[in-house]
């Protein structure tokens, strides 16, 4: 099994800057991949940005968020960030971080999720 517990959510006015972190505990070697999710009220989960466990591989962004957030990992602390810059009242939404295992097609483990409101 893995666990993740994301923090680093909140509050934030339009055009700032916030990074969110996800760690990983458990059954580490599993995971392939990463990533950070959204849900906005009345709208569909969608996926904002994923970067693969692994050093190789490339690292994918939705076109809402391309040139604002930028996804790292610290493999040394099982850590996954999300930096989060010049924030917009549409990104308001309930951030989770999720982790898919090898051999899978879709994420299987999830986090708590964490709301970050984009607001004056």
């Amino acid at each position: 099994q893995v666990q993740l517990v994301e923090s680093g959510g909140g509050l934030v006015q339009p055009g700032g800057s916030l990074r969110l972190s996800c760690a990983a505990s458990g059954s580490i070697p599993r995971l392939s991949v990463m990533g950070w999710f959204r849900q906005a009220p009345g709208k569909q989960r969608e996926l904002v940005a994923s970067i693969p466990i692994a050093s190789s591989g490339t690292t994918y962004y939705a076109d809402s968020v391309k040139g604002r957030f930028t996804i790292t990992r610290d493999a040394a602390k099982n850590t996954v960030y999300l930096q989060m810059n010049s924030l917009r009242p549409d990104d308001t939404a309930v951030y989770y971080c999720a982790a898919r295992a090898y051999g899978r097609a879709t994420y299987n483990y999830w986090g708590q999720g964490t709301l970050i409101t984009v607001s004056s």
